[in-house]
C-alpha cells in the first residue's frame, strides 16, 4: 500500500463519517418537524439518506443571508456554486448594502459590483 492510497482510505472514512452525521441530523430534523411520531425511525433515516445524498450529488450546500429591508427582514438562500465567490461574512452587521427584490428571488449588490443572487425562504416582519 501507498502512502496516496492510505490517505485516500482515510480521506473516504472520514468522508463516509461526515456524510452519516448528516444524514442523522437531517433524520432528527424531519422528526422534530413531522411531530415527533414515533415508530418512523427507518422512514426519516430513508427520507433524510434522500435528501443528502441528492444535495451531495447536486454540490448543492445550502447557505443564507439575512437582510433588512424597510423594517421586514429576508432570509435568502443560494448555494455555493452560484455565489460568484461570496464569503459569509462579507458584510458587517448592520453596514447599508444594495437589495433588490423580485419575486421569490432577492439580489444582494456585494462590495465587487455583482449581485449575489439567492431565493427568499423567510420574511418576517
Amino acid at each position: 500500500m501507498k502512502v496516496g492510497d492510505s490517505m485516500n482510505s482515510q480521506s473516504r472514512s472520514s468522508s463516509n463519517l461526515d456524510l452519516q452525521a448528516a444524514i442523522r441530523k437531517r433524520a432528527e430534523e424531519i422528526y422534530v418537524r413531522n411531530g415527533r411520531i414515533p415508530g418512523r425511525d427507518v422512514e426519516n433515516w430513508a427520507q433524510a439518506e434522500r435528501e443528502v445524498r441528492e444535495e451531495v450529488e447536486k454540490g448543492k450546500q445550502r447557505k443564507a443571508i439575512v437582510v433588512k429591508v424597510n423594517g421586514v427582514q429576508y432570509v435568502g438562500e443560494y448555494t455555493i456554486e452560484s455565489a460568484g465567490g461570496y464569503v459569509p461574512g462579507e458584510f458587517a452587521a448592520g453596514e447599508p448594502i444594495a437589495v433588490r427584490l423580485e419575486g421569490e428571488k432577492m439580489y444582494v449588490r456585494r462590495s465587487n459590483g455583482q449581485e449575489l443572487e439567492t431565493r427568499i425562504v423567510k420574511k418576517a416582519g
